[in-house]
């Protein structure tokens, strides 16, 4: 069984799954169409297995299935820019992509699952198929699809009139200090003081930690952890820490995100990220426990919400911790990219076309064998983000100001960190050496340089695609890349290989975002690294670039690569490059001397080796089988 991304999928126990009688009579209820209608449909379609963490499709995609949930949970979300919004969560039974009918628009929603997802899928070209077999049964699904739709507006209508009516009035303030003075915080927000301060202060790049949801997120489970630690080991009150668990799990669930509002570019290392954080958990907890904002006495940002941490330790453990989980969406994507160029080299495997080495004629190949070599380097970057991910899992929880553990109980920092463990479902893991994992930054590095490395490679591979896209007259155009939009304001008819060009852009941004981040690591004096905010806003930005890169170059261009075979094919016949698989016969020098009279005359090579009666005409064919020249070493 495959995944999403093409890899075979363990299931476990679990048997293959069919779409049953009993399931097709429920979504038969639901859709308004009879049981017979639905089932001859159905027959059109497989089941589908992705695992947990496995994207189904992602938003701005093209739509390419049908399907109904046999099982498992699967969350639609909206958002490609570092924070997304849970639209609805499918289960069994549940229909997805009945837009398919209506319109040909890519999916506005991305599909993750949850848990492992069985799912009946029916393709959209058996769709089309079907639509003009049994057009009286299509045109039945098509009207409640649509009925479906309107209802959905309707609802989505509501929300918002909803989301009015909730809408905070500005009327009052509240008075809070902290060691500076005091200041007046409207109580339409639930972060306080300092984090006020800090949004007056760093204006810099116009993006919240609010933009980044992991990071918010990541913030609540190391919050959560704390407290569930720090209570258990009797240095907070169980019913603070209670609220602040309540709060952290809002949080989690969404809710607040807005008034994670400090700029992600920020002196003090994270501090005001960290305060940020403390501020709104402690407002919150102070409501669940029925207070009103600002009575700290109840529940402090500080003494409770912060209670045995330091920011230079619960900041860089959300940190790793958000950059994990953006890793995971990231990987997944690539393996989305990578697919796709695997099913190209199977599509390609009998083009033979000429290889080609610093843009001069080399030797015979095959277009698959291109294609293939970059699903490998896709590949390389999935399993280098995957290693350097596992050692970012490594925290400092507990080391508190500089890695000596001041102010926090005996067994907290494991505790805390098991707790962390067991919230996040990450394998987080305890440093041997606080002191050192405190000050040291390297690991922020080494995740840069391999997201470098990874859009170096995928740089090289557009370049190629606009290369071998050239034209379409008087460039190479051995393969037709699908047009996007028209690409001049005066030259009418021109279309530019738009996709390969915003990602070779965006490749060039991460890129130049690890030079950010070594001299950010480098950056660190004694006992702390005061640049961690930079680094984890080039991490989380290059991140979800290159996640968003991933997924539009497959759906928006190489999915829908064409050939020139007879292009290719005439390069090959007339390239002076095939010269070279007559070296083992005819030597060197003569193969020299044939290649210099070639260039020099026009003249075929073949033509030229058959004229001067060097070897047999039989034993030139051979020689000079494109096929053969492309796999020289597969047997006969």
């Amino acid at each position: 069984m495959k995944g999403s991304d093409g890899n075979e999928v363990l299931i476990g126990f679990s048997p293959p799954m069919k779409i049953t009688k009993e399931l097709i009579e429920r979504v038969a209820g639901d859709m308004e169409v009879s049981f017979e209608e639905l089932e001859k449909f159905a027959a059109l379609g497989a089941e589908r297995v992705f695992a947990q963490g496995d994207y189904l499709f992602h938003e701005s995609a093209p739509r390419r299935w049908f399907g109904i949930v046999l099982r498992g949970k699967i969350n639609l979300q909206r958002g490609l820019a570092g924070r997304n919004v849970t639209i609805a969560c499918l289960s069994e039974g549940a229909v997805i992509g009945e837009s398919l009918f209506i319109d040909d628009l890519d999916h506005s929603v991305s599909g993750l699952a949850l848990e492992e997802a069985h799912v009946w899928a029916i393709p959209k070209e058996s769709i089309e198929v079907f639509k003009n077999e049994k057009p009286e049964i299509y045109y039945h699904i098509v009207r409640r699809a649509a009925r479906r739709t309107s209802a959905r507006l309707r609802e989505t209508t509501e929300m918002l009139l909803h989301a009015e009516h909730q809408r905070s009035d500005i009327t009052d303030y509240r008075r809070e200090h902290d060691s500076l003075g005091d200041r007046e915080v409207s109580n339409a927000h639930y972060y306080g003081v300092q984090t006020m301060r800090a949004m007056e202060n760093f204006t810099f790049s116009g993006v919240k930690l609010s933009h980044y949801q992991h990071l918010v997120n990541a913030f609540a489970y190391v919050k959560k952890a704390a407290a569930t630690a720090n209570s258990i080991l009797g240095v907070l009150d169980p019913k603070i820490a209670e609220a602040i668990c309540a709060a952290c799990d809002r949080i989690l669930a969404g809710e607040f995100h807005e008034h994670f509002a400090v700029d992600m570019v920020q002196g003090g290392a994270g501090t005001s990220s960290n305060m940020n954080a403390n501020e709104v958990i402690a407002n919150v907890a102070l409501e669940i426990m029925g207070h009103r904002k600002g009575e700290y006495q109840y529940c402090h940002p500080n003494d409770h919400v912060n209670c045995s941490q330091s920011t230079n330790d619960a900041y860089p453990t959300a940190v790793k911790i958000a950059v994990v989980d953006a890793t995971h969406e990231t990987v997944s994507a690539l393996k989305v990219l990578r697919k796709s160029f695997e099913e190209k080299a199977e599509e390609f495997a009998d083009v033979i076309k000429m290889g080609r080495t610093e843009n001069q004629d080399a030797v015979p190949m095959t277009l698959g064998q291109e294609f293939a070599a970059y699903g490998v380097m896709v590949n390389d970057g999935i399993r280098r983000l995957e290693r350097v991910s596992e050692e970012l899992l490594v925290v400092n929880m507990g080391a508190t100001a500089i890695g000596t553990g001041l102010n926090s109980p005996r067994g907290y920092a494991a505790l805390c960190t098991r707790k962390i463990n067991e919230l996040s479902g990450l394998h987080v893991k305890l440093a041997h050496n606080l002191v050192e994992a405190t000050q040291d930054a390297g690991d922020f590095a080494e995740m840069s340089s391999g997201l470098k490395v990874t859009a170096i490679q995928i740089s090289k591979i557009c370049n190629d695609l606009r290369w071998g896209s050239s034209g379409p007259r008087c460039g190479l155009g051995e393969i037709n890349l699908p047009p996007m939009q028209p690409g001049s304001s005066i030259m009418p008819g021109k279309v530019n290989p738009v996709i390969p060009e915003v990602v070779n852009q965006i490749c060039y941004q991460i890129i130049g975002s690890d030079l950010t981040v070594s001299m950010a690591a480098e950056a660190s004096e004694f006992e702390l690294n005061m640049a961690e905010p930079i680094m984890t806003y080039n991490l989380l930005s290059s991140l979800m670039l290159l996640k968003n890169a991933a997924i539009v170059l497959s759906t928006r261009c190489v999915n829908g690569i064409t050939a020139n075979r007879e292009r290719c094919a005439d390069y090959v016949k007339n390239s002076i490059g095939i010269v070279t698989a007559l070296n083992p016969t005819l030597g060197y020098e003569k193969s020299a001397s044939i290649a210099k009279e070639a260039l020099a005359t026009g003249a075929s090579v073949y033509d030229l080796v058959l004229e001067k009666r060097w070897i047999s005409k039989a034993q030139l064919d051979d020689l000079l089988s494109p096929e053969k020249m492309a796999n020289p070493l597969l047997s006969e």
